[in-house]
C-alpha cells in the first residue's frame, strides 16, 4: 500500500492570535498548497510555495515531529495554505493522532465541503473562513459555504471573516443571511485586514458589528494578535 504524503511548510510550537483560541498554546503545522488566490493573503509563502519551500512528508513522519513539540499544548493547528487540499493524507493522518488524546483544530477557508465530509469525525474543532467576494477579490462561495457548514454541525466550530477596506455591507448582509438560517448562536469573529488597520479598517468592523448583534448573539471584533506579539 503506497502512503499519502503531504507537503509540508513548517511545523512549529506557538500561540493561536486569532478568533475563539486566540491566547492558546498549539502545534501548527502549515501545509502547502491553496485553491484560493485571496487579495490580502498573508500566507503567499504557503499557498504558492517555491522550490524547496517545503517538504514531502508521510503521516508517521509528521506524527514523529508534532509528539515531540506538543508537551502541554491545547490542540493541534492544521492550517497553510488550505489544510484540506491534502485530504487523502489527513485520512490517513488523523486518525493517528486518536491515541495522544490532542484536539485537531482545523484553520480552513470554508470552500471544500466534500473534503471536510470525509475527515470531519477525526476533528475537533473548526475555525472556518467566510470568504467575502469583497474582501477576497475571489468569486462568491456562498453555495460551498452553506454545505461546509451543514457538514460542520455539531462541531465546535465558529466563524471569522476578514473585514478589508473594500468590503461591502451587501456581503455582510449575505453572510448574516447564511449564518442566522443555520444557527444565529454561532460565534462571529470580524476580522480586520491587518494590512488596512492604519486605514480606517476597524470603524468598518464596529458598523458591521452592530448590523450583524441584529441577527446574530456573539460577534466579535478581534485583529491577528500573534502579529502584534511578533510571532508566527
Amino acid at each position: 500500500m503506497v502512503q499519502e504524503k503531504a507537503k509540508v511548510v513548517e511545523i512549529f510550537e506557538s500561540i493561536q492570535g486569532e478568533g475563539k483560541y486566540a491566547g492558546v498554546s498549539q502545534v501548527f503545522v502549515r501545509f502547502a498548497g491553496c485553491n484560493l488566490n485571496c487579495a490580502w493573503c498573508d500566507s503567499s509563502h504557503a499557498r504558492d510555495p517555491k522550490p524547496g519551500g517545503f517538504r514531502e512528508m508521510g503521516a508517521e513522519e509528521l506524527l514523529a515531529e508534532v509528539d515531540q513539540l506538543r508537551g502541554a499544548c491545547h490542540s493541534l493547528s492544521l492550517t497553510g495554505g488550505e489544510p484540506l487540499v491534502h485530504v487523502d493524507f489527513l485520512k490517513e493522518f488523523l486518525p493517528m493522532l486518536k491515541a495522544y488524546k490532542i484536539p485537531v483544530y482545523l484553520e480552513t477557508n470554508g470552500t471544500l465541503p466534500k473534503a471536510l465530509a470525509q475527515v470531519i469525525e477525526d476533528v475537533d474543532i473548526v475555525s472556518m473562513d467566510v470568504k467575502l467576494p469583497s474582501s477576497t477579490g475571489c468569486v462568491p462561495f456562498w453555495d460551498e459555504h452553506v454545505e461546509f457548514l451543514r457538514v460542520a454541525w455539531g462541531k465546535d466550530v465558529f466563524i471569522k471573516m476578514v473585514v478589508a477596506n473594500t468590503t461591502t455591507m451587501e456581503d455582510i448582509v449575505r453572510s448574516v443571511e447564511m449564518i442566522s438560517q443555520g444557527d444565529s448562536s454561532l460565534l462571529l469573529f470580524l476580522q480586520p485586514n491587518y494590512f488596512d488597520l492604519k486605514e480606517g479598517v476597524i470603524d468598518k468592523c464596529r458598523e458591521f458589528q452592530t448590523y450583524c448583534l441584529n441577527y446574530l448573539s456573539d460577534v466579535r471584533i478581534i485583529p491577528q494578535m500573534h502579529k502584534f506579539m511578533n510571532l508566527r
